[in-house]
């Protein structure tokens, strides 16, 4: 497939179903172009429905499990191997406030299988929130002999030189002192980018080019010319944070430790929730933007978006639509060809799994 039309076709798909969170009907898919502009006046329902179908690529069948209450995942087509973009469905009978609730709780966080641990961050963040921001025994063996451009621990340069010039490895305490280090480099970040954005996000250099976040996101964007259009505030966010944000927002920061079956990965993540207002009503939009990542994931951005098909929200629920885009490290080449297969599936069948999770969570009226 022609790269230039793949980008066109992974641009349209990730970010038209954001542009569904405000009830856009995409207007940019290339050689579709034409029969959307054509489209006629529809009712919630059905431009959900015209959404799924024509830029999502899903069947009638796959559509109606979605109505059903039945999770259904999407793999999109990555514009390049290290990119995994996947959108995942299911309708819900409850009211969006909830999942908002529910989507910010850390207690919850933290029960999730796979969860090693989570702690909400207060505005501005504390060293002592971070207390369970710690690496493995393994990372912090590694990071003993760690290089830049060699390195398991994803850490800018001048970190991991200044760890391998300040850290005595013979003392009993060095595992501690590394963890220090960790720490007030999250927490200078976390300061420094709640004054500066993204820009402030350090380059992580554990292999042989760095790695610009901040950059890198913007050119993922730039790969759309549909998020500008539909979704303002999320591509401000995205990129402008704090010099801009929605006029009425909740915004979050938070830290985890997951294990998604190879090493135990830290991060730490900033999610902002608000209602984007449309011609057809207002939809509940969760963003949530990957600030560090000490493994795998470079780049990540989430979003949920519950998209209601009857002005009557709370008698009929909602449709909660997901979108999980990554660029992650060692999935180029035969090896990791094999390894890029493997994270899809796993990954897919996570989203499966999580979907259903919030849709129990949800609708299971807690026994009196």
């Amino acid at each position: 497939m022609d790269p230039a039309h793949l980008s066109r076709q992974v641009r349209n798909a990730w970010i038209g179903c954001i542009a569904l969170a405000c009830f856009a009907i995409v207007s940019e898919l290339g050689p579709d172009s034409a029969i959307i502009a054509q489209a006629p006046e529809m009712n919630a329902r059905n431009e959900l429905e015209f959404f799924l179908k024509a830029h999502i690529g899903l069947t009638t069948g796959q559509i109606a499990s979605i109505r059903r209450g039945e999770p259904v995942v999407k793999v999109l087509p990555s514009y390049t191997p290290a990119e995994i973009t996947l959108i995942g469905a299911v309708h819900i009978n409850a009211a969006p406030q909830e999942f908002l609730n529910l989507a910010l709780d850390m207690n919850r966080l933290r029960q999730l299988k796979g969860y090693l641990g989570a702690g909400r961050l207060s505005d501005p963040p504390t060293l002592a929130e971070l207390s369970g921001f710690t690496l493995e025994p393994e990372d912090i063996r590694s990071l003993k002999t760690c290089r830049p451009g060699n390195c398991d621990v994803q850490l800018p340069d001048d970190t991991i030189r200044t760890l391998q010039r300040t850290i005595d490895w013979s003392r009993p305490d060095a595992a501690a002192r590394v963890n220090d280090v960790l720490r007030n480099l999250a927490l200078d970040m976390l300061h420094q980018y709640r004054r500066e954005g993204g820009s402030a996000l350090d380059s992580y250099y554990d292999k042989k080019l760095p790695f610009d976040a901040h950059t890198e996101l913007r050119l993922l964007l730039e790969r759309s010319d549909v998020l500008p259009i539909y979704l303002p505030e999320g591509n401000r966010y995205l990129l402008e944070y704090p010099k801009a944000t929605p006029e009425a927002f909740d915004s979050l920061f938070f830290w985890e430790k997951v294990d998604f079956g190879l090493k135990p990965t830290l991060r730490l993540n900033h999610a902002i929730a608000y209602r984007s207002k449309s011609r057809l009503g207002s939809t509940l939009v969760i963003l949530t933007k990957q600030l560090y990542a000490s493994h795998y994931f470079q780049l990540a951005v989430d979003l949920s978006a519950c998209v209601s098909e009857s002005e009557r929200h709370s008698e009929k629920g909602f449709v909660l639509m997901t979108v999980k885009s990554s660029i992650q490290q060692g999935l180029t080449g035969f090896k990791g060809t094999l390894m890029r297969g493997a994270v899809v599936s796993r990954t897919h069948a996570a989203q499966e799994k999580g979907l259903m999770a919030i849709k129990q969570a949800l609708e299971t009226k807690p026994v009196r």
